[in-house]
């Protein structure tokens, strides 16, 4: 009981409701009292007046009175003359004095709860104002226990009206919860159970019917999780797939490129000034071909290998991937530029190095070439305190919306049509492996520019 929501909000509104209630009896208490002992005054006015009617009145007439009034003196004011207008014994003294003319709330509150707490018996004096101004005052003397258990047993009336109020408030107000809020929420509890048993079926993903708002807010936003948790498990299960076909293609064409670099081999002993002014850049690039096949092999057994940092000139990296993409541009108008000082030496992986830059000038180069018009691509590096900036801009159509919102991730951030978008994922993330960042730093009409940080590290290496 005490573990649900339900029983706790039925037990937490019965305990809430008791509490207004003694809020309320606080108060109530001290205005039974008060109009207790203002009933006692009327009735000893009313039983005075015999007395003044006549001047002599019989022993027995006048002790009917005061037990009618049930008080056991009363005494009148009249014309500054204080008069004892009926009398009978008292064998207890006076204990306590209250007068009722001008008593705040405070002190009408603080007496009832003396009186409740007073447990001897003893007679107390009452004044107050004559009814219909008949007088200056009435005074009477009454018994204080006849007083403390008609206290007691409005109290008691009190107390199990109020118990009786509350259990019927709180049952109300449970059944009203259960209906519009505990039943709802145990709606959607049951449909993430639900969900959970098989998250790639579509038709468990739940649709928000709740008409609290609230709850409904709810139901969307977890319509909106589950719906791209599907998706996200789909296209996981697609990569998987997707995975080991590249790694199958990758072995084999690993195989048919070491062929074609055996072949190579010979054709650099070629005695043509233009085959072997060529021959050394085609056995580059078959080896490269053949150590990306080898990292796709491992990258699908675990992840991608970590780079081997060595102190390299950039120039020459530069070098290679210019004249890579200058076999692919076909006759296009596109021109390249380098700006990048020969004695500029960076603390990277070469080979990782290479894959970013061909990355970045490859799309550069075949966004150019999409729109027909004259391009130029631009490679500038700077050494600065604690890095070194690499900057590859052009002079292209710049890159789509669609295409910077998920310009890093693999399948998403293709920028032309037909493009996987893994190429921009790869190289940010060899660029993260070396402690660096990938960053787009312009984009629209006027062309695009991509700025590559590679930090120095702790400064040991030397630099020529």
């Amino acid at each position: 009981m005490l573990k649900s929501l339900s029983g706790r909000l039925l037990i937490l509104t019965t305990i809430f409701v008791m509490l207004a209630e003694v809020l309320i009896f606080v108060p109530s208490i001290a205005r039974f009292r008060e109009e207790y002992m203002m009933n006692r005054l009327e009735r000893a006015q009313i039983a005075s007046l015999t007395v003044l009617a006549s001047d002599m009145i019989d022993p027995e007439l006048e002790a009917e009175l005061l037990r009618t009034a049930q008080v056991f003196n009363v005494v009148l004011r009249r014309d500054r003359i204080r008069q004892l207008a009926l009398s009978s014994p008292m064998s207890q003294t006076i204990k306590e004095t209250y007068d009722l003319r001008d008593a705040s709330a405070w002190v009408l509150i603080r007496d009832a709860f003396r009186q409740l707490a007073e447990t001897e018996p003893g007679v107390i004096r009452v004044i107050g104002a004559p009814v219909q101004d008949a007088g200056l005052l009435i005074e009477i003397t009454m018994e204080a226990a006849s007083l403390r258990t008609a206290m007691i047993d409005y109290g008691i009336r009190i107390l199990v009206l109020s118990a009786a109020i509350s259990m019927m408030t709180a049952f109300l107000l449970f059944l009203t919860m259960r209906a519009f809020l505990l039943k709802p929420i145990k709606g959607v509890v049951g449909h993430m159970q639900n969900y959970a048993l098989a998250p790639e079926d579509a038709r468990r993903i739940i649709t928000p019917s709740a008409g609290v708002t609230e709850v409904r807010e709810a139901e969307e936003a977890l319509m909106k999780l589950e719906t791209e948790l599907t998706q996200a498990l789909r296209q996981k299960e697609r990569l998987a797939q997707l995975g080991q076909a590249v790694s199958k293609i990758s072995h084999d064409l690993r195989n048919i490129l070491t062929s074609a670099q055996l072949f190579t081999d010979r054709i650099e002993m070629s005695e043509d000034p233009t085959v072997k002014r060529m021959a050394p850049k085609l056995v580059s690039s078959i080896t490269r071909a053949v150590h990306l096949c080898e990292s796709t092999l491992a990258f699908g057994r675990a992840e991608e290998p970590s780079p081997t940092l060595t102190v390299t000139p950039l120039l020459r990296i530069v070098d290679d991937v210019v004249d890579s993409e200058r076999l692919a541009v076909n006759g296009a108008d596109l021109t390249f530029t380098c700006d990048v000082p020969p004695d500029l030496h960076v603390r990277a992986d070469p080979e990782h190095l290479f894959r970013v830059l061909a990355n970045l000038v490859r799309n550069a180069r075949q966004a150019i070439i999409g729109t027909g018009q004259q391009g130029e691509i631009l490679i500038t590096a700077r050494d600065e305190a604690s890095d070194w900036i690499i900057r590859i801009s052009d002079n292209g159509p710049g890159l789509p919306p669609k295409a910077r919102e998920h310009l890093f991730t693999a399948f998403k951030g293709g920028a032309r049509k037909g493009g996987s978008g893994l190429g921009l994922a790869i190289a940010a993330e060899l660029v993260r492996g070396h402690g660096g960042t990938l960053e787009l730093s312009e984009t629209g009409g006027l062309g695009t520019v991509f700025t590559l940080t590679l930090p120095k590290g702790d400064g040991s290496f030397k630099f020529v």
